[in-house]
């Protein structure tokens, strides 16, 4: 009975003498499992205002980062909310990604980043915003549920 079952569920019962390992902790799955496993993903919103005291607005708002593969994405602007803003799909989650607010073509400030981190890399190094403790670029904490 328990030997239909275990067909029926898809699993092969154990042969004898040999050791009692899952199948999905061999080898060939976990090569399976890199090569066909989906990553999850989000969305999220950057969104960027004028400062306090700031009258002329910019002629470009753009974001950069690794999410977009340093590739500039423009926001658009929001005249009822009084900002820019993009909404960026397929994010990676469960990892760290940097990024940038380019006004212009030069990097500004993000009052709502997650972190400032040591740019790594050529297309960091473009994009770095000069502070206190040296360059720096935004940090993104990629969560997904």
């Amino acid at each position: 009975m328990f030997e239909r079952l275990g067909k029926f569920m898809g699993r092969k019962p154990p042969q004898k003498g040999a050791p009692l390992v899952p199948e999905s902790s061999g080898p060939a799955y976990s090569s399976q499992r890199d090569s066909g496993e989906r990553k999850q993903t989000y969305s999220k919103i950057f969104r960027w205002r004028l400062p306090d005291g700031y009258t002329e607005e910019p002629g470009t708002v753009e974001l950069v980062g690794s999410f977009t593969q340093w590739k500039r994405v423009p926001l658009l602007r929001d005249g009822k909310q009084d900002s820019w803003h993009a909404m960026i799909h397929h994010i990676e989650g469960n990892r760290t990604h940097h990024y940038m607010l380019l006004l212009d073509g030069k990097p500004t400030h993000d009052k709502t980043c997650d972190g400032l981190a040591v740019p790594h890399g050529h297309q960091e190094e473009q994009y770095q915003l000069m502070t206190d403790k040296g360059p720096r670029v935004f940090m993104l904490f990629g969560q997904a549920k």
